[in-house]
């Protein structure tokens, strides 16, 4: 029997969204960054609905501890992840020094390897559901639990209300492996080059460190934004 806990009503909340998508028709797919708090939301869409397929964006950059971590939450869960790559080769994705675009245009670089490749997923798809909470960030704070995504998709976001003491009492209450980097101080974990220790208490502050940029661009790129006076005039 599932523990009571301050997050049931969530996990409640999570089941009677998906039921109604599935009783619709609708077809579903989640994405997940591999974090040990991005977990909590892929258990819990396993006991829900087994059959909704998991996607992770191998952008070339992950930490080797991430690939490892992927493969080993899989195989504790009992699911297969599809790992999308971007069309654009390695090879193409250097700048006119021949650097990296991380070196120089991380959103491009984030465009072209998570953006670009997540978008065909998406278009095949009716329902997109993404663990982004609202405490994480301001961007993911402005969201509602559904909003229109690109062609015709509806975001769904279920981990919307739940707070870092919720996640972590579904971590310890169902056993779910931590990420290695985690114990070495890494809050978040992005790309290998553009994420570090973050040293500011802030669970994102070690990602994109020094520059104006808090999201890769799927949360941003991917979502339909609504319409203000001055853009229908």
């Amino acid at each position: 029997m599932e523990p009571e806990a301050s997050y049931a009503g969530q996990v409640a909340f999570f089941r009677e969204k998906v039921d109604d998508y599935r009783q619709r028709g609708l077809r579903c797919f989640a994405s997940s960054s591999f974090q040990t708090h991005s977990v909590p939301m892929l258990h819990a869409l396993q006991r829900i609905a087994p059959e909704v397929p998991i996607y992770f964006l191998d952008t070339g950059f992950h930490f080797a501890e991430t690939l490892a971590y992927r493969d080993r939450i899989a195989a504790w869960l009992g699911v297969q992840v599809h790992s999308l790559r971007s069309p654009i080769t390695k090879l193409q994705q250097r700048d006119a020094l021949g650097q990296f675009w991380f070196t120089s245009d991380p959103d491009y670089c984030c465009y072209l390897n998570k953006t670009l490749p997540l978008e065909p997923t998406v278009a095949g798809f009716d329902v997109w559901i993404s663990g982004v909470r609202r405490d994480q960030s301001a961007t993911r704070r402005a969201f509602a639990h559904e909003v229109p995504g690109p062609a015709g998709t509806l975001r769904f976001h279920p981990m919307l209300d739940w707070n870092k003491r919720m996640v972590w009492q579904y971590v310890r209450d169902f056993g779910i492996p931590r990420h290695p980097l985690e114990s070495q101080g890494y809050d978040s974990v992005g790309c290998e080059p553009c994420t570090r220790v973050s040293l500011t208490g802030d669970d994102r502050g070690g990602r994109w460190f020094g520059l104006k940029k808090t999201e890769c661009g799927l949360h941003t790129e991917l979502v339909t934004k609504p319409a203000t006076a001055e853009t229908t005039q």
